[in-house]
């Protein structure tokens, strides 16, 4: 398998994903990534509700403001029917406008793969074990984000290292996602046998980002010790920065709530409830700043974050991950 096949699926200049996040990715971020090499990925319910662009006009706004490919997530979690066809919606238009590469998580992603497949896109699915890749693969999709016990919001299991030992057999692109933030965290990445890597907290703390000051500040002056595992934002473990806000709030969900969220017919209910709860408060903590809340994902690469740059900054100092 040739290793530039990701960089063929993506059309990118490096093996960098942006990785989409709520509520972070504004669409200059995106467009900057996108323009330094990498490739930026819309995150949908941002883009629309957080930076409030209607999805085609911030799709336009984004082009405009690079040429390179981009990417959109897909959260295709079983929901309600309203969010699916919304979803169907965001993604109908993306390939219209020529979107050809699609990340996808928490759920099956067999109708992005058929939308995205009839056109000549790609699709990449986020996943945690081995379990859930082949599940992918049985979708059709063309490559996996191995998502480790490092990354920021939703967090896996296992370390990177032990993600690509268990998929390594799978043959298709492998992607790391989780602890990466600098030219060597790159280079350690593509010695195992990735292809690329996904970063979102490294993005965050770019002057593109128009994350709150005091959110960009709490990154770059946190250890990795400081990153904690919490339930109470989608009823699944979330990667943020403990904080006081995150200690009153508690880490656990309630035993009635853990109940449910195993519960294979009220479980996805479950945690589109956290969900909903939790959407406000990330927002307005990572707009606002400490005047609201200091409620702030991020991952374990915090370890290796010390200021704020431009997006081009951060992207050639990542080439030297590549000699």
């Amino acid at each position: 398998m040739s290793e530039s096949l990701f960089l063929k699926h993506t059309r990118s200049e490096l093996p960098i994903i942006c990785g989409a996040m709520y509520p972070c990715s504004n669409p200059e971020l995106v467009a900057a990534v996108s323009e330094a090499g990498g490739i930026g990925i819309i995150q949908p319910l941002s883009l629309v509700f957080v930076h409030k662009k209607e999805f085609r006009s911030g799709l336009e706004y984004i082009q405009s403001l690079t040429k390179k490919p981009i990417g959109l997530n897909i959260i295709t979690e079983k929901s309600s029917q309203m969010y699916r066809d919304r979803m169907e919606k965001y993604l109908d238009i993306a390939l219209e406008m020529g979107v050809r590469f699609f990340v996808t998580s928490l759920g099956n992603p067999r109708w992005v793969v058929d939308r995205a497949h009839a056109v000549g896109g790609f699709v990449y699915h986020d996943v945690v074990d081995k379990k859930w890749a082949l599940k992918a693969l049985d979708s059709g999709v063309d490559g996996i984000i191995c998502v480790n016990n490092r990354a920021g919001g939703h967090a896996g299991y296992q370390t990177m290292e032990t993600l690509f030992a268990e998929m390594e057999s799978l043959n298709i692109p492998l992607i790391a996602a989780g602890g990466l933030s600098t030219a060597n965290d790159l280079r350690h990445a593509l010695a195992i046998g990735y292809q690329g890597i996904q970063m979102g907290t490294r993005f965050i703390a770019t002057q593109e980002c128009t994350a709150h000051a005091d959110y960009k500040k709490a990154i770059i002056t946190a250890n990795e010790s400081d990153i904690v595992l919490t339930e109470k934002i989608s009823g699944v473990p979330v990667s943020v920065i403990l904080t006081e806000s995150v200690k009153r709030m508690g880490l656990k969900a309630n035993p009635f709530a853990r109940y449910l969220l195993r519960h294979p017919r009220f479980k996805h209910w479950m945690r589109l409830y956290y969900t909903t709860q939790s959407l406000w408060k990330l927002k307005e903590a990572s707009m606002k700043g400490f005047s609201y809340s200091d409620f702030w994902q991020a991952g374990k690469s915090v370890e290796g974050i010390d200021s704020v740059e431009s997006v081009a900054q951060v992207m050639s100092s990542l080439r030297a991950g590549l000699i």
